[in-house]
């Protein structure tokens, strides 16, 4: 099926998920896979729409319940499979001060591993004057744990927090 991906960012309130996903419904969408999130004062929703036409119908649709709520929003055309997912078999925790390149340190010796990031979240703690950077990352990857630790060991010389877990997943 061809999906479109929709992306909407505004000011966070209540009832966004609400409005927006019972537009959608009521003009004959469905929803795909989809991840929400509130980002630094705004939410954020990233979702596959399908209905099997070009978006225009979509953009008609949203268009009213965007500007009521102040929110943009974009639309893209996806090629989109769903019920395919990797799951994962890694999670790393990292903890640092708050500095420039920290996610692009720690995701780039992942990869070096072969690690496929399927979900990263990421925060800023502590103060304004001693801020601290906080990143859970899952993923997958054909690498062992001690390879991993070892890889990661670099980051720790750099004052940078890793721990690596392996993610036991039941299914059946």
């Amino acid at each position: 099926m061809d999906w479109q991906m929709l992306t909407l960012v505004g000011e966070d309130q209540p009832g966004i998920v609400a409005q927006v996903t019972d537009a959608l419904y009521q003009s004959g969408f469905n929803l795909g896979e989809t991840s929400m999130i509130r980002l630094g004062g705004n939410f954020t929703i990233m979702m596959m729409v399908g209905d099997g036409e070009n978006g225009e119908n979509l953009t008609a649709t949203l268009t009213p319940v965007a500007e009521k709520l102040g929110l943009q929003f974009h639309i893209d055309p996806i090629r989109g499979v769903l019920h395919q997912h990797r799951v994962p078999n890694f999670q790393v925790r990292v903890n640092g001060a708050d500095r420039a390149g920290i996610v692009a340190r720690v995701t780039g010796v992942l990869a070096s591993c072969g690690f496929n990031i399927l979900e990263l979240e990421s925060d800023v703690v502590g103060s304004a004057k001693e801020p601290v950077y906080i990143m859970t990352i899952q993923g997958y990857t054909e690498s062992t744990l001690e390879s991993l630790e070892g890889a990661l060991d670099v980051l720790k010389a750099q004052d940078i927090d890793v721990h690596v877990s392996p993610i036991e997943t039941l299914i059946g």
